[in-house]
């Protein structure tokens, strides 16, 4: 693992959306002008096919022509994740063509098959790294209940760097950390919102979906907790709390639409989501999100 690759993932993983043009289909480059933002704004690593970026709503294809397209648009400027998953051929797919494409390291989205197994699992990451030759695997670890042993176990699979922990557990995450090789990452990855609980456990680096919106204000809490000033980043928190409760709605269905209703409001027309996710905001959600944008200046 390099070092800026290392350095990025304990910073800032930004989830980038995915941009769909008049007819549904993806359009990559109306993303430019976000990436331009987040990178700009001090981002560490820009993510395509992340689950802010829809992953599950798109085909395969979609989301090969997505990662080729966001390191394209990235450029040399920052290293790019990108995200692999669904049954094991399709995840061998996409992490041989991320590599190719250029991408620095892959994103491996826990299996959501309704019958995975704990072992299953470690058989599906190592078939996931020999399809990636060598390129760096950070889990996306989202149910702990595969427990400590197989955690430790898929931590120590030859590739594995790191571990995005998006499960609302601390203590969990603090013994997978003891359990685990020493050389892992441990990333926050319930977004701005649980980084401090998680940096108390031994993660650094968080996700984040706001960065498609408000990045300056990303940066800021990270660079809050690198510090270890705790009461600014809670603070900081505080003021985009009410943009996550929108997206935290319905199940957590408005995840995206909120993220995507707000680019819309500054401008940047991303498109839609596509369903289930739920489409457009409700009449109180939209008021809600005008309300957040412009009392934190975001629109006029």
């Amino acid at each position: 693992m390099s070092d800026r690759f290392k350095a990025a993932l304990t910073g800032i993983s930004g989830i980038l959306v995915t941009p769909y043009d008049g007819d549904g289909e993806i359009a990559p480059a109306r993303l430019a002008p976000v990436i331009d933002k987040v990178i700009e704004a001090g981002v560490h690593m820009p993510v395509v096919n992340g689950n802010t970026g829809e992953f599950y709503a798109l085909t395969i294809d979609e989301a090969v022509a997505m990662v080729h397209a966001v390191v394209e648009l990235v450029g040399e400027r920052a290293p790019v994740l990108g995200g692999v998953g669904r049954g094991v051929r399709d995840a061998c797919r996409l992490a041989a063509e991320s590599k190719k494409a250029g991408a620095a390291g892959l994103m491996v989205h826990q299996p959501p098959d309704p019958f995975v197994s704990p072992r299953g699992t470690v058989d599906y990451v190592k078939r996931v790294a020999e399809a990636g030759d060598g390129t760096p695997l950070v889990l996306y670890m989202r149910n702990d209940a595969i427990g400590l042993d197989t955690i430790a176990e898929l931590c120590s699979i030859d590739g594995v760097k790191g571990v995005k922990w998006a499960t609302p557990n601390a203590l969990r995450l603090s013994e997978a950390i003891e359990a685990s090789p020493d050389d892992i990452v441990w990333v926050g990855g319930l977004a701005e919102v649980w980084a401090p609980a998680f940096y108390a456990a031994g993660a650094r680096g968080f996700t984040s979906g706001l960065i498609n919106v408000w990045p300056e204000h990303s940066v800021a809490i990270h660079t809050a907790l690198e510090a270890g000033d705790y009461a600014t980043a809670r603070r900081l928190i505080s003021a985009m709390k009410e943009f996550e409760i929108i997206r935290a709605e319905e199940l957590n269905g408005t995840n995206v639409t909120g993220v995507k209703s707000a680019l819309i409001a500054l401008g940047i027309d991303c498109g839609p989501t596509r369903p289930p996710s739920a489409w457009p905001l409700t009449a109180r959600q939209a008021g809600q999100l005008d309300a957040f944008l412009k009392r934190n200046g975001l629109i006029g």
